[in-house]
């Protein structure tokens, strides 16, 4: 396959993490990728780490000014030359089969968009929680319930759907966007197979749900411009499906 991935990392101060997540990039058993790493102004030494890299592919655009998670993936997005579109966050770990087995499926299936299974580690790298399973066939109507789609192991085809900008909706970013993606196509479709690592870091605000709860209900309100009542319902119903989704919290060890 001789098609061009590209890949987006926004990075913030993860001088401890980035080396980790470059290397599994490049040891993918699918080489015919560019990388555009947006430093968003970090003031610790990711910078100086990510320089380290000398690949021709990889390509570090760093900002003068802090602009936010999803600005500065839209930066690295405007950047792309590659038809399939991917995401790895600056402390995430992608699997070394990740980008041929995300691309082999959406070709061979002519599918626009595909996501995976992924491992829930702790900051170290250790298992912490069970693996989060991919749910296959979601639709736009299922998507308002919860966000099933993970960044780390989604890749689609901008071909067939476009280049779809990450909207700025605070905290929720990337819920947002394959809203309107999902707007767009039939369903998104998903690998059973684990293909990346999600390290889970104690300050991470997607572990906070309450948090976040008014920012949800922002996506409902504000952004789809749904009624109160259908507002309330489905913010309803992602705080219930987000107490299941880390309600296991056994060690795979103790099983």
């Amino acid at each position: 396959m001789s098609h061009l991935i590209s890949i987006i990392t926004p990075c913030y101060n993860s001088e401890k993490y980035i080396a980790e997540t470059i290397q599994s990039v490049l040891n993918q058993s699918f080489q015919n990728w560019e990388w555009w790493i947006v430093d968003d102004k970090s003031s610790d030494k990711s910078v100086e780490v990510i320089r380290q890299f000398n690949d021709p592919r990889i390509h570090l655009i760093p900002l003068e000014n802090n602009a936010g998670a999803a600005e500065a993936r839209n930066i690295g997005l405007e950047k792309a030359s590659g038809r399939f579109i991917t995401f790895l966050d600056s402390d995430d770990v992608w699997l070394p089969h990740f980008l041929e087995t995300s691309l082999h499926f959406l070709i061979e299936n002519q599918e626009e968009l595909v996501y995976a299974t992924y491992k829930r580690h702790d900051e170290d790298l250790e298992p912490m929680l069970e693996d989060f399973l991919a749910e296959d066939h979601i639709t736009y109507k299922r998507i308002l319930y919860n966000c099933p789609i993970p960044m780390l192991t989604a890749m689609y085809d901008s071909k067939r759907i476009g280049k779809v900008r990450i909207p700025e909706v605070d905290m929720r970013e990337d819920y947002a966007m394959w809203i309107e993606i999902l707007r767009k196509i039939p369903q998104a479709r998903a690998i059973k197979e684990p293909l990346a690592i999600y390290r889970i870091r104690k300050s991470s605000y997607s572990r906070n749900k309450f948090k976040i709860l008014r920012k949800q209900f922002a996506v409902y309100y504000e952004f789809l411009n749904l009624s109160l009542p259908q507002s309330t319902y489905y913010t309803l119903h992602w705080a219930l499906n987000g107490m299941k989704k880390y309600e296991k919290l056994k060690l795979r060890g103790n099983r």
